[in-house]
């Protein structure tokens, strides 16, 4: 099984986020491959069984410039018969826009027409034990449904 993971991080911590479910999969027998969004384009799920995407939520739910043209680029693709999950961090301070870009790209697979194979895991900032945690759960539950 391939997964492309692709993650937008502003402080380093989605970077983080990126690299410990990388190696989870990893653990799991997954090929993977990891990107930040800056060099990253949405066409490369097309080669993936598993499309992961990681990103944080800036302010009220603001799309910086990077994550808008990888948005752009994702609605414009066919996933049909690929998985997806959507992990990303976020400060509960802004209160209703918490992990606001992490439920846009949930969205936006689905109306690629990929099949969610894990609920969305919002981590406020850098993750802590707990958040590691969901990480490693949301990677199981990967590995159990793609890989029985």
């Amino acid at each position: 099984m391939k997964a492309k993971i692709v993650y937008a991080s502003l402080t380093g911590n989605d970077e983080d986020i990126a690299d410990m479910l990388e190696e989870d999969l990893q653990d799991y027998g997954f090929e993977t491959d990891s990107s930040d969004v800056s060099f990253a384009d949405a066409s490369e799920y097309e080669d993936a069984d598993l499309c992961i995407f990681i990103t944080y939520t800036y302010g009220e739910g603001t799309m910086t410039d990077d994550l808008a043209d990888f948005y752009d680029q994702l609605k414009d693709i066919d996933l049909n018969g690929k998985a997806f999950a959507v992990m990303g961090s976020g400060d509960k301070t802004y209160g209703e826009h918490f992990c606001e870009n992490v439920f846009d790209f949930e969205k936006a697979f689905k109306k690629c027409g990929a099949k969610e194979i894990t609920a969305p895991v919002t981590i406020e900032n850098a993750p802590d034990d707990d958040d590691i945690a969901l990480i490693d759960q949301a990677a199981k539950e990967m590995n159990e449904k793609l890989n029985g």
